[in-house]
């Protein structure tokens, strides 16, 4: 029987290090003095600001590196890239071809040439490499591919993200959160954790039709965007995203139709099977839903814990199969990030065949080979 990413693991203790500590490294700090205390030690810390390494290296004794390419001489198993966005690319190859195991936060980068150069550096070097995609090791959406998988929704007919989460305006005052250059708007940041879901449960999306704008928040690209998609398999979807609701996070949700069973996932963070209503029931079926729903603090959820765990596993073996999410994998849901983008550049159907990049994420806007002539018209308002 396979091994239960969220069984701890027997074994010596990987050396961490993480490289940036900000707002997600906080989640990690927590995992790494608490429920993988037994399974993985922080060696050292790397940030621009020593007054955010200054806890880390207080609580755990770690060293504090001013400059990245010093992380090598406290010889982490695994460097853990928790900086900006449009960074990701950069930060990992370098620490790749210093020989170095990486695991990438969400997004694994923002353009798709990255992505490939990231997988082919790891493979050159013999380093593992895997990215961060946290909301597939939540209770319910486990429980979802288990039932797709075991073939009880039958054929796809309809799927549907909403995030309807609150972003103030300080958030995007940071120098990235919201630029072009660095980060994208909700879509790239905050609901590619849900455009992962879905493609992730649904299958590969053919093609998609896109809208956005910023509403309510002053940023270069969108804190607001909905879609419609059409899926490889012939089924239809839909998202919808934004940061403008306020005053809180209200919910991150996915509905699957199918012809043999209907599910709805909730909560902030995709974390309560709210529906689960299949056409042929099994006894199990009754209790599912308080069987297959867990309590969270916020939008990250629970699932770092599973997903780290997978990866410290992976580490230890040195297996790129255990690696729980490739680079490969991860790619995929930055290429329907690149279509819904072109999508909205364009005012058109995007199909996700023609690999369509958008013109603007990844990218520096005030470069002059790439800077627009005017705002796209989905931009404006």
């Amino acid at each position: 029987m396979p091994r239960d990413p969220l069984d701890p693991m027997p074994g010596p203790r990987v050396r961490i290090a993480l490289l940036g500590c900000g707002r997600v490294a906080q989640r990690y700090r927590e995992l790494l003095a608490g429920a993988l205390a037994a399974e993985a030690e922080l060696v050292a810390v790397c940030d621009r600001r020593p007054e955010r390494m200054a806890p880390f290296v207080a609580q755990f004794g770690c060293a504090a590196v001013a400059e990245m390419a010093g992380l090598a001489a406290h010889a982490p198993d695994l460097v853990c890239v928790l900086t900006e966005s449009g960074n990701h690319a950069g930060h990992a190859n370098a620490l790749l071809e210093a020989g170095l195991s990486v695991l990438v936060e969400k997004p694994v980068c923002l353009r798709p040439d990255d992505a490939t150069r990231m997988a082919q550096a790891a493979a050159r070097v013999g380093a593992l490499l895997g990215v961060v995609k946290q909301n597939r090791f939540n209770a319910p959406l486990r429980f979802l591919r288990a039932a797709i998988d075991g073939g009880r929704f039958g054929r796809a007919v309809l799927g549907s993200v909403r995030v309807h989460w609150c972003r103030r305006q300080p958030y995007y005052e940071d120098g990235w959160h919201g630029t072009w250059r660095l980060d994208g708007g909700v879509l790239a940041q905050q609901a590619i954790h849900h455009l992962d879901a879905l493609q992730w449960l649904m299958g590969p999306v053919a093609a998609v039709c896109a809208h956005g704008a910023a509403r309510v928040n002053r940023l270069e690209a969108e804190d607001t965007a909905v879609a419609v998609l059409r899926f490889a398999s012939g089924a239809m979807g839909t998202i919808e995203a934004t940061t403008a609701a306020r005053p809180q996070d209200h919910e991150a949700a996915l509905t699957i139709v199918g012809e043999g069973a209907y599910a709805r996932v909730g909560g902030v963070g995709l974390n309560r099977l709210e529906a689960w209503e299949p056409a042929a029931r099994d006894p199990s079926d009754d209790a599912a839903c308080a069987a297959h729903s867990e309590v969270v603090r916020d939008g990250y959820g629970n699932g770092h814990l599973g997903c780290l765990r997978a990866m410290l596993a992976a580490v230890r073996a040195r297996d790129p199969a255990l690696v729980p999410v490739s680079v490969a994998e991860a790619a995929k849901s930055l290429q329907l990030l690149h279509a819904l983008y072109a999508s909205m550049e364009r005012g058109a159907w995007v199909t996700l065949a023609e690999r369509a990049h958008s013109a603007r994420l990844g990218i520096d806007p005030a470069a002059p080979e790439t800077a627009p002539d005017h705002r796209p018209a989905y931009m404006e308002g």
